[in-house]
């Protein structure tokens, strides 16, 4: 087993502060079926919470033995996403090429992504092979709980580093921490998490943008698992934002979320948010 991601450094603390809430839509829809032959369709739409439009997508998915697969969608914004996983080239080694093109404006885009994994190291490439050429790389590594990593994104043709970023953390059994520094090292976050008890899960995250302000934004969540098939999650921000979430398995392959977030500041305001997501797998 391989150490964790870059990106996966201060998973447990984002997760508990980030899924799960479905206010940020109005109404949400997934629909997921697999054929006979292994091809595996996906439905997606949502409501925006501005205008009420409707926007969604198609995905189909086909997989072999070899570690061939090949993803296919189509959004309702005409946008034709491709991704392509190719075998293993050498032990340790996973790759795939992502495509983006626009039919209505000719846009097209297409990225290669090469991950080599070690148990104490490992390290993810993505390429841009139509702008620039780009590309960002990042590590990771880690032993005895203890996860170092960083990023770095350039531009070949401008030969200058556009971007970086660096992560540290420590997890252990129930207990995670995390130190991450992202945008030229600019926006630095410090995040916790815990499971107090089987049942309950704390989480907190402290950011700070150097740049722009001097306050720093504190988040507080917590998650309750009342039965085998049913959780509910609240968080806290120090803008006195309050969201809650309440996800339930009413029945094998069937979910429904149910979310809100309420403006303390702004109480007689409609600056309140509600929304529900079913989401059937079958």
């Amino acid at each position: 087993m391989s150490v964790a991601a870059y990106l996966d450094i201060a998973k447990k603390p984002n997760d508990l502060l980030t899924r799960d809430f479905f206010h940020l839509s109005p109404a949400s829809l997934d629909v997921k079926t697999k054929a006979d032959n292994g091809v595996t369709f996906t439905a997606r739409g949502k409501s925006s919470p501005k205008d009420g439009s409707i926007s969604g997508a198609l995905e189909a998915k086909y997989s072999d033995k070899s570690g061939i697969a090949l993803t296919q969608s189509w959004s309702t914004s005409n946008a034709i996403d491709t991704k392509f996983e190719l075998p293993p080239l050498i032990p340790n080694l996973t790759s795939y090429v992502a495509t983006n093109f626009i039919p209505s404006s000719g846009s097209t885009n297409a990225k290669l992504s090469l991950t080599y994994k070690q148990p104490l190291f490992q390290s993810n490439a993505v390429i841009d092979l139509l702008k620039g050429p780009t590309f960002t790389t990042n590590f990771s590594c880690g032993k005895a709980g203890v996860i170092a990593g960083g990023e770095v994104s350039y531009d070949v043709p401008g030969g200058r580093v556009t971007n970086y970023a660096a992560g540290l953390g420590y997890g252990a059994g129930n207990f995670a921490v995390a130190l991450t520094a992202v945008n030229k090292l600019s926006i630095i976050s410090a995040a916790y998490y815990t499971q107090a008890t089987p049942v309950v899960e704390v989480g907190a995250k402290a950011t700070l943008d150097t740049k722009s302000t001097s306050q720093v934004n504190v988040e507080l969540g917590a998650k309750y698992t009342i039965d085998a098939t049913t959780s509910a999650k609240v968080k806290i921000s120090n803008t006195g934002l309050v969201s809650l979430g309440y996800l339930q398995t009413i029945h094998p392959g069937v979910k429904l979320g149910l979310g809100a977030a309420v403006d303390t500041q702004r109480l007689a305001e409609p600056a309140h948010k509600l929304g529900f997501s079913f989401s059937f797998e079958a």
